[in-house]
């Protein structure tokens, strides 16, 4: 890349010397795209930059956001993130509230810890530019967790997962009146009624037969959100390697103090 024009989102962010940052932007363009450039770039707010160099950490000129109220309008007015700006980044960064906030950070951390680099995903930003968007309106509980989990679906196809809710794992139909186990790797799994009563610390990760058809017939909506939480949870921490999210444990201790 030369001066490449960027469009993006920033995704995660550390120092670098004293004045620079190295960021991992989701750009519209080439997908992830880590760079060092100047410190003070926000977060959750599209962003404009210029690109350089060829070896995998380039170098971020000219950062700016992107001022616009919706992808219909022609004109998009930027503000250089400089330290006159800094009033005007706290308030854009506030759209986004409360619980909100840490679903946007969630989406964040899975984003940059599972994309390839410089891999473009044009359809997977404009989701995660609609997600964005969603968390800036007030929402329900049920409303938010439907948003990740959309989001999350539309990021497993991204990554090539095609999960079967028809089939267990030796292609049989799913059975109403059976008990599955479901492993990342291997799908859904009949559970032996001998060894049922020893999975019960692992009952997060049994569905009902029922259940999975249930979750085929009406797809990701509130009736069947508490299975689709438990199946992508599943999902997400295999494809981390079950390494702990910080997004994931700074909710948890927000609940906690709630």
């Amino acid at each position: 890349m030369r001066n490449e024009a960027l469009v993006g989102y920033l995704l995660h962010q550390r120092s670098y010397q004293e004045k620079r940052a190295i960021y991992y932007l989701f750009s519209q363009q080439h997908g992830v795209v880590h760079g060092i450039g100047k410190k003070g770039a926000p977060l959750f707010e599209p962003l404009q930059l210029f690109a350089t160099g060829k070896r995998d950490l380039k170098t971020f000129t000219q950062i700016t956001i992107s001022q616009f109220d919706s992808p219909q309008e022609n004109e998009q007015h930027a503000i250089q993130t400089d330290r006159s700006s800094a009033a005007s980044h706290n308030q854009r960064y506030g759209q986004i509230r409360g619980q909100q906030q840490y679903a946007a950070l969630y989406l964040n951390e899975i984003l940059w810890k599972l994309l390839p680099s410089e891999d473009p995903m044009p359809v997977l930003w404009q989701h995660y530019q609609d997600s964005l968007n969603l968390l800036k309106q007030p929402l329900t509980a049920d409303e938010l967790r439907l948003c990740l989990r959309q989001f999350e679906q539309h990021l497993f196809k991204e990554l090539g997962f095609a999960l079967s809710l028809t089939e267990d794992s030796s292609l049989e139909a799913i059975d109403s009146d059976m008990t599955y186990r479901f492993l990342a790797d291997t799908g859904f799994m009949p559970v032996i009624a001998e060894a049922s009563a020893d999975l019960s610390s692992a009952a997060a990760a049994l569905f009902s037969g029922q259940e999975i058809l249930s979750m085929t017939q009406l797809g990701i909506v509130s009736a069947t959100l508490n299975s689709w939480s438990r199946l992508h949870r599943q999902l997400i921490d295999q494809l981390l390697d079950y390494q702990p999210l910080q997004s994931r444990l700074l909710w948890q201790q927000q609940q906690r103090y709630q």
